[in-house]
């Protein structure tokens, strides 16, 4: 196995009992899973909105199933987890073509009478979630504006986390082409973040 993560120390501590490890384990992943969330979605259903309700399902099926999970090396949580917005995704898609509702198992939030409960995964303050969502809006803004190879090299390179030769294996490149591209497309949203109207 690849040298442990701070990502494997805390789910440990979650293997262990610590409640308050999940929410730092899914705070890490937050913003990288949303972004992925937003390259998965079809172009219609592409919106902030969209994009928070299968991240928050993500979480919500992560947590229901972290028992289930083994990590292996290095990324393997963010793959454990795109593989479940992936699921969420196609489950959202075949609920709205079908237009019908289906009862979700309820899980208890923690309160006084139940304290044990998770923690809700919308316990910031109103100010934290908005600058989060204009954060999160202002990276798919210039994600949006790269070339659309451009932006997938990012994608799967800088919030997916492959390595280069997984990169080059998923673009169908040599190695020294993909680590060119990649290359190309960091200068390229660089500049744009530089030049951004403040």
């Amino acid at each position: 196995m690849d040298q442990p993560t701070s990502s494997f120390a805390l789910l440990e501590r979650i293997h262990a009992g610590d409640r308050e490890a999940f929410d730092l384990l899914f705070t890490r992943y937050q913003r990288r899973l949303a972004v992925l969330i937003y390259y998965k979605l079809d172009a219609r259903a592409r919106g902030l909105t969209e994009v928070d309700d299968i991240l928050q399902e993500t979480l919500l099926r992560a947590f229901r199933s972290i028992d289930a999970f083994a990590y292996r090396t290095p990324g393997s949580f963010l793959q454990w987890l795109a593989r479940i917005a992936d699921n969420t995704i196609a489950d959202t898609a075949r609920y709205q073509t079908r237009a019908r509702r289906q009862a979700v198992a309820m899980v208890p939030l923690r309160s006084e009478s139940q304290p044990d409960g998770v923690e809700p995964a919308d316990s910031e303050t109103p100010s934290r979630i908005l600058r989060n969502s204009e954060q999160l809006a202002a990276l798919l803004e210039r994600l949006d504006q790269l070339p659309d190879q451009y932006r997938e090299a990012i994608v799967l390179a800088k919030i997916e986390g492959l390595s280069t030769a997984e990169l080059a294996e998923r673009l169908g490149k040599s190695r020294e082409a993909a680590s060119l591209l990649l290359h190309r497309a960091v200068a390229r949203f660089r500049d744009l973040v530089e030049h951004a109207p403040k």
